[in-house]
């Protein structure tokens, strides 16, 4: 199954600035190098840092919802980001379910 993944970090600006680095060694970079691990792996797809931002979209492969759930919940930006996820229908499966319609529909007349 694929999944657009969304990920909106958190604000950081109202945080000391010892904290922010504390943030950024121990959650932002290890965040980051999981998902570059992940996409190494061929679990991440696509996906990337939203230009101009701190917030990122991924799409992932996972066999299963539990198996995704568990995956995200691995990474380190778990607790400090808001993470959306949007099931996704592959093209392939579209224009499966489609044809099939069409051919239904063609038959009514």
């Amino acid at each position: 199954m694929l999944y657009l993944v969304t990920m909106e970090s958190l604000e950081m600006g109202m945080l000391p600035a010892q904290q922010q680095v504390q943030m950024i060694e121990h959650l932002v970079i290890p965040s980051v190098e999981a998902m570059t691990k992940l996409k190494a792996e061929k679990k991440v797809l696509a996906g990337g840092v939203i230009a101009g931002t701190r917030n990122g979209v991924a799409i992932i492969e996972a066999a299963s919802n539990e198996e995704l759930g568990k995956l995200l919940l691995s990474l380190p930006f778990w607790g400090i980001a808001k993470v959306d996820v949007t099931p996704l229908e592959s093209w392939e499966s579209r224009l499966l379910l489609t044809r099939k319609s069409l051919e239904q529909l063609k038959a009514t007349l």
